[in-house]
């Protein structure tokens, strides 16, 4: 334990300011980062510390046990999803759960962050004897998150969520949580911490945070969620970054659709590159903001800053409107590595492509050469399309897909199914028809698995031409030109990875169709004429749960879809 204990302190987070009296534990079993206060003459409030309003606590010079837990995936099913979510899931973590561990740390609290990604089992992740737990989550694993939730319940732990989930379900979120979180800021943590607000309340702060805790505050986070066993950084281990929040675009299915765009802080960007460049040079940097560089030469002038050899690789999520004329050239001096832009639709979001009112053919051969252009610059590039909105009709889509894929297999295709995610206009417009599935539950939010009825395909259709764009993408001979495409071995076996996991979920759509073809039930389930869940996703939803499935009735996975619920500001 003291080998971790110096080699956490000779990267140099914990030599700054509050962090000074400060011990950082990794427990390499868990990779459970736990940061101590030391030196300051507290005691801790008693394990199951009721929940009900009252003084606050810090003031009353009491440390509290707090715990941070980001569900990143379901549990693993196979030898296959074990690898990808060791070498791939594990780096997806978020950023706002890193940022509450360090807000309640600077505060004196002990505390306790860990990441859950598909392995292990998730309520060892942190100990039982908390006073408070934070747990962020995507929809899909949002009952994973429930059972846990029950869990600390019982044990006296009182119980917050945050993240996506909660944003767009947070009346779903109330039925198993104490409390649930939109907006979140420092100051909205320490009045859940005092114990400000009651029980079975939505509490919002009045804007998103935009103080950022440096890298080198988040250390002990980063260590713990991409490091092997919490001490070394492994090839594909990834520090979250922002250098903005929000989207200036108003795309109907995405949750950022009505937050404002705003820079943030270049010196805070310049600083956090600064050290790791010092303490960490070399390590992939992943950008989670919905649009990078929105305000391009000033984040990329930030960039530049640094000296060519310690400029650390990068991977942004942005639109071809942002990334045109010489912009392409100054991401490759700046060492982005993978750029990863939303086309949506071939007859729509057309502003997000720079593409003007172009539709159809002319649309795809304008995204296809800027695409060219990109691939000049940048190792590896995504292209993010869905297929089943209300433009969606008949062959055209699918067809012109499938010339983009030809004109481009330097250029992976992720093809999504439409969610209709609360508090999106999608999910409203979805609801005023009655074409939501309402008894679906929320763990098949997520591709392979369609939660709507869809105006311009049944779900035979539907499910024949979406086979028919995976199989395409996934054909040995696409591959076979893809892996030409590079010359980085790494980039090939992302390739080849991504496209079996494309052949998995090509079985699972043929699953899916016989299903539909062969038994009444389940296609009227799927065409909206009953509201009784199949079989099928019943004992899948077991299976995804594990052992946890015993936690969650079936009644209590029937999602309540109210969007009416206006939040206490913090």
């Amino acid at each position: 334990m003291a080998a971790v204990l110096d080699d956490l302190r000779s990267t140099g987070p914990l030599d700054i300011g509050w962090l000074s009296d400060i011990d950082a534990v990794v427990h390499q079993a868990t990779g459970v980062v736990t940061v101590q206060s030391s030196g300051r003459g507290m005691t801790g409030l008693p394990r199951g510390y009721p929940w009900q309003p009252g003084p606050n606590v810090h003031e009353e010079g009491c440390v509290m046990r707090v715990g941070v837990l980001d569900i990143l995936a379901p549990p693993a099913r196979g030898p296959a999803e074990v690898g990808y979510r060791l070498l791939m899931t594990k780096q997806f973590a978020s950023i706002t759960p890193q940022a509450i561990s360090v807000w309640c740390r600077r505060r004196g609290h002990e505390t306790f962050y860990a990441t859950y990604y598909g392995l292990g089992d998730p309520h060892r992740l942190l100990p039982n004897d908390l006073d408070v737990v934070f747990i962020a989550c995507y929809t899909q694993v949002s009952h994973l998150a429930y059972a846990l939730a029950k869990l600390y319940r019982r044990a006296g732990v009182r119980t917050v969520i945050g993240g996506p989930h909660a944003k767009a379900f947070p009346a779903d979120c109330l039925r198993f949580f104490d409390l649930v979180v939109g907006e979140c800021d420092a100051e909205l943590v320490a009045d859940i911490l005092a114990g400000q607000f009651d029980p079975g309340s939505l509490v919002s702060a009045a804007r998103p945070f935009e103080d950022v805790p440096t890298v080198a505050e988040r250390m002990p986070e980063i260590r713990a969620s991409a490091f092997f066993w919490g001490r070394k950084p492994l090839l594909l281990s990834a520090v979250p970054m922002l250098a903005s929040m929000g989207c200036p675009y108003q795309c109907d299915f995405c949750i950022d659709w009505n937050t404002r765009y705003r820079p943030l802080s270049p010196d805070r960007l310049a600083a956090d590159l600064r050290y790791l460049a010092r303490h960490l040079p070399g390590t992939l940097i992943v950008f989670h903001d919905p649009n990078f560089a929105v305000t391009f030469d000033r984040v990329l002038d930030v960039l530049q800053a640094l000296p060519p050899g310690e400029r650390p690789p990068y991977i942004i999520e942005s639109s071809l409107t942002v990334l045109r004329k010489d912009r392409p050239s100054r991401l490759k001096d700046t060492n982005c590595v993978m750029v990863a832009p939303g086309v949506e639709s071939w007859t729509d979001y057309s502003n997000k492509a720079g593409v003007g009112r172009e539709g159809g053919v002319a649309k795809v051969d304008h995204v296809a050469d800027h695409f060219a252009v990109l691939a000049d610059n940048v190792p590896y590039l995504q292209a993010n399309f869905m297929f089943g909105l209300d433009t969606d009709q008949g062959d055209e889509p699918v067809e012109l897909t499938k010339r983009f894929m030809d004109r481009t297999p330097f250029v992976w295709p992720t093809i999504n199914i439409p969610v209709p995610f609360g508090g999106t206009p999608l999910h409203d417009q979805l609801t005023a028809d009655g074409r939501i599935l309402t008894t679906m539950p929320f763990s098949f939010y997520y591709a392979p698995y369609l939660v709507t009825t869809l105006r311009h395909y049944d779900p035979i259709t539907y499910y024949t031409k979406l086979t028919e764009l995976y199989s395409h993408a996934a054909s040995r001979a696409m591959l076979r030109r893809r892996t030409r495409t590079t010359s980085h071995r790494l980039i090939r076996y992302v390739h080849r990875a991504r496209s079996a996991a494309f052949r998995g979920d090509i079985a699972s759509f043929h699953q899916i169709l016989g299903m539909l073809r062969d038994d009444p039930r389940f296609l009227a389930f799927h065409e909206g004429r009953t509201t009784n869940l199949p079989d099928y996703y019943h004992h899948l939803g077991d299976r995804m749960l594990g052992r946890y499935a015993e936690l969650l009735s079936p009644a209590e996975r029937v999602p309540d879809l109210t969007q009416t619920l206006e939040p206490r500001q913090g």
